[in-house]
Formats: C-alpha cells, structure tokens, sequence
C-alpha cells in the first residue's frame, strides 16, 4: 500500500494503473487490483477521531463504535475495487451531505461540548471533498471503460434497537431508477437470503424495511452518472455483540466467503444486461 494525494489517486485511475492506497492525510483507503464494472463501498468502516476533538466529544468511544459499521470492509475484501473510510463518522459523516455532515448531536445526545471552531470544521470537510474527488473519479472511468457500473454501499445496523422483527439484510432503494434496476435489487436481495450464516442465524433480507437507502454516497453517484446502480445494503449486526463491543469473526469471515463469490456474480449478471 502506498500513502499517496488526492491528485496522485486520481491520476492512476485516469490512467488504469494498478494500485492499493490510503489517502495522505490517512482518511481514506483504494484498491484496484483490476478495472471492472463494479465496486465495493465501505463508508463507516473507520473508527478514526482525531485527537483535537476528544476533549470537546460527550460521546463515549463505545458511544461511537456502537453507530458505526465495523468489519463492513472486511466482508467485501476480496474484490478487485474497494473503496472505504478510515475515519468516524463522528468527525464527518462521509453518507451525508457536506452541509449536514458534521453532526451538532447524534441519536438525539448533544456530540459537542461547546461549538466546533471553523478551522476544525474546515479541516473535516476538505476529507470529506476529497473522497468524493476520487468516487467521482473512479465512477467516471468505470462508466467510460464499461458503459455501466454497480456499487455494493456496505453497512450495518443496530438491530436491538428496534421494538420489533426485523431482517438480517435490508436494501433501500428509494432513490434508485426502479423502473430500469428494480429487478436487480431484488435479485440481490435473494442472492443475500440465500446466505449460509453460522450460530443459528437465519439470513432474511427485505427492501426499504429498516432503512430506505437516503444516503450521500449513494445520491451522489446517483446524480452524477446516468448508469450507476448503487445497492445500499445493510447487514444487522448480528456479527457482534453491540451491548458488549464484542466480535463474532466467524460470522464475518461467513459473508465474507460468501460474497466473494455470489457478489462477483450478481455483478457479472448485472453486466450482461445492461451493458450497451
């Protein structure tokens, strides 16, 4: 892995060059072990604060693991193009907006002591222009190499926290063109239904159930290019303990198994149809 610039990112993928980087100011990571039409997408898989803000965080360090989505990089590790962040999402919350995404509170606690000075908003805010420099960038190419292009937005959820039933997986797809891709997000949605999962989980998936897929990442590539499918997925964290912080390694590395193989296929699938 190289420590490369924004501007040195960009010009490898201008240029198809093979490469695994993290961004120089440690914010963000890229792979591309080859050029294919399709990526994975791991947001909130950092945990990173910096330290200038822990005097001024209310939030506990589990308070913040506890909203965040860890291991989702390590479930998609495999394929060719990954693309996840390094940092919390209590600094900056790469899913949102640039003007929402640094929180004033969150899950309805005050974050901040007293009011972030604009210096240190500034800062959050040049990472989070400059990973969606490179999504740009690596979306553009993909959709000129290819004509079309999916990307897998992995994440997790709190599942204890609803009052009722929920899914292992759920899809939001709400801000999808469902007329041309409904039929591979639900195609998707079996695929994840079908998953062998160990301690007694049974793998359910459903669409817009739990969440319906309102994301920055997923919006913006969205709005930026005509025929770019983005699935939002999202895996309860039945991987974990998340009252306790503790790991379950055998259920990750059982998705991760298994989306290397089913993943690369939905998205070969997905080629084959829509490619022009």
């Amino acid at each position: 892995m190289e420590r490369l610039s924004v501007e040195k990112i960009i010009h490898k993928i201008e240029n198809e060059e093979f490469f695994e980087a993290v961004s120089s100011d440690y914010s963000f990571t890229i792979k591309i072990e080859e050029y294919v039409p399709y990526v994975c997408g791991a947001v909130h898989d950092g945990n990173q604060f910096r330290k200038e803000l822990w005097d001024n965080c209310i939030h506990t360090a589990y308070e913040r693991w506890f909203e965040e989505d860890p291991e989702t990089k390590e479930m998609v590790k495999m394929h060719p193009i990954i693309i996840a962040g390094l940092d919390s999402r209590f600094e900056y919350d790469l899913n949102r907006a640039p003007e929402t995404a640094i929180y004033t509170d969150a899950w309805g606690k005050q974050l901040w002591r007293n009011e972030l000075p604009k210096s240190q908003k500034d800062k959050s805010l040049a990472k989070h222009a400059n990973f969606y420099k490179v999504v740009h960038a690596l979306i553009t190419k993909l959709e000129e190499k290819f004509g079309v292009c999916v990307v897998y937005d992995m994440h997790s959820y709190n599942w204890k926290r609803w009052d009722r039933e929920v899914p292992i997986w759920n899809l939001g797809t709400s801000n999808i063109d469902n007329n041309r891709f409904g039929e591979e997000a639900e195609s998707w949605r079996r695929v994840l239904e079908k998953m062998q999962l160990p301690n007694g989980i049974k793998s359910t998936s459903k669409i817009n159930d739990t969440f319906q897929g309102n994301g920055y990442f997923l919006k913006f590539i969205t709005q930026n290019f005509n025929n770019t499918l983005v699935l939002a997925t999202e895996i309860a964290k039945v991987y974990c303990d998340e009252l306790t912080q503790t790991m379950f390694p055998e259920v990750v590395q059982a998705v991760e198994k298994y989306l290397r193989i089913e993943l690369k296929k939905h998205a070969e699938n997905f080629y084959k149809k829509h490619k022009a």
